[in-house]
């Protein structure tokens, strides 16, 4: 990956919010950098036993500003918490620490690491790989409009970004702090880092506030402003007609609504998720989810968060998804609806990265997905999509793209289009098209 310095973060105050949330905002073109069209062209290779390079701040990284076709306002209010309120040096502060090698023990990690912004805050491999080239078991989700998330993380052990921000830091896969303290330590033998904790905290560097600093940050990713936003707001010929037909399909036949919607019958023009968790068959015949759920429940039991942490990224009991933290069992393999913004820059796709392009999600809901699942959402069903039917409803998927990723996004749609017509691994036209298949009880019903 090339290496771009920046010096500088233009940071201004958004009128009008009444919680004074502060966004920054800088002079930058839309698209791609060399360096981001660098990143796109391939996925960083890291030496073995190494992490990958850690992306640079740039103009892809700067705080976004509010004033974008789409963003909900009364929402973006309510999101910000009390005790972590908005301001220019804090967000800053957060930006740094969020590309901040030195969180980790050797200086090769960051939170950038996994959240590349040239990849829409996300690092485009299946699983993300941390210190010393240890590889998770999850796919990394976009921190873009993350701060509306109801929870944090596929399973949403994490309920504010806050809490969000500390788990990577201590996980030995992850950055690899022993403790968050060691992290403090660390930060603290900074000279610059403790000159801008006195100036906005007004105390040395401490756990608590650098993870608010890093939370701060993340509530400025407000990406909105799409074709699609602007075909709500009223510009019909915002989006073409396939992508106007595959908005039909996703409220009607293709059932997407069924999860990426806040109800069934409200069609959803904002976040496109419920807040909920499903199991949609993805992993279910690759894992003994029956026999993990038996091994976690010692775990679980003990109440250890950090210890359920190390689980869901490090072991094969991640697979058990929400169960880890419900101890439900017909929360078994069940996993938090993505938001769906920007998801042609997020792929590859689901928890596990196991999907290559969206004709492959496409195909995996159009077979009804699992066959040997007791734990298979009840909405998930052979949906009968023709082949015209899938490329419409990636049209509108594709229409969800920011300015910012425009460009990028129209190579990665060819790509993913070419791909597409020679290797199709989920399509089964058979299943699409027949009845829905009966599903087995689980383990421990009569």
């Amino acid at each position: 990956m090339l290496i771009r310095k920046q010096t500088r973060l233009g940071l201004v105050l958004m009128a009008g919010i009444n919680t004074a949330l502060l966004l920054g905002c800088e002079d930058r073109r839309h698209g791609e950098t060399v360096a981001e069209e660098a990143t796109m062209a391939a996925t960083a290779e890291q030496a073995p036993g190494k992490a990958p390079p850690i992306p640079q701040t740039g103009p892809l990284a700067g705080p976004r500003s509010l004033q974008q076709v789409g963003v909900p306002a009364e929402l973006t209010r309510t999101v910000t918490p009390p005790d972590n309120p908005q301001t220019p040096e804090k967000i800053a502060l957060g930006q740094k620490l969020f590309f901040e090698g030195r969180l980790s023990p050797d200086d090769t990690v960051a939170c950038a690491t996994c959240h590349d912004p040239a990849r829409a805050f996300t690092d485009g491999r299946p699983v993300s790989i941390g210190i010393h080239g240890r590889a998770g078991q999850r796919n990394a989700p976009t921190v873009l409009n993350a701060l509306y998330n109801k929870t944090q993380f596929w399973d949403g052990r994490a309920k504010t970004l806050e809490e969000q921000a500390a788990f990577p830091i201590v996980n030995s896969v992850e950055m690899g702090q022993p403790s968050l303290d060691a992290a403090v330590v660390k930060i603290a033998g900074i000279d610059e880092y403790n000159q801008a904790f006195q100036k906005v905290f007004g105390r040395p560097v401490n756990g608590p506030d650098l993870l608010r600093a890093i939370a701060s940050y993340e509530r400025t990713l407000v990406l909105f402003d799409s074709p699609f936003d602007h075909f709500i707001a009223g510009d019909k010929n915002a989006i073409d007609d396939s992508a106007k037909h595959g908005w039909e399909l996703f409220n009607t036949q293709a059932r997407c609504n069924k999860c990426h919607a806040l109800t069934e019958t409200t069609r959803d023009v904002t976040n496109f998720t419920d807040n909920d968790f499903h199991n949609i068959g993805i992993g279910i015949i690759r894992h003994d989810v029956a026999a993990l759920a038996r091994q976690a429940e010692q775990l679980l039991d003990s109440g250890d968060m950090a210890a359920i942490d190390r689980a869901a990224i490090q072991t094969g009991m991640s697979a058990l998804g929400r169960f880890l933290i419900t101890k439900k069992e017909a929360d078994s393999a069940s996993f938090k609806t993505p938001n769906l913004r920007n998801v042609l820059m997020t792929g590859p796709y689901f928890h596990d990265g196991s999907q290559e392009t969206l004709w492959d999600v496409m195909d995996h809901y159009n077979k009804g997905a699992g066959l040997k699942n007791p734990w298979l959402d009840e909405d998930i069903q052979p949906l009968a999509l023709t082949e015209r039917d899938i490329d419409d409803v990636v049209a509108f998927l594709a229409s969800l793209t920011s300015p910012d990723y425009k460009e990028l996004g129209a190579r990665e749609l060819k790509r993913q289009r070419a791909l597409a017509q020679t290797s199709r691994p989920q399509r089964d036209t058979k299943r699409a098209f027949g009845p829905k298949p009966s599903r087995p009880k689980p383990p421990h019903q009569p």
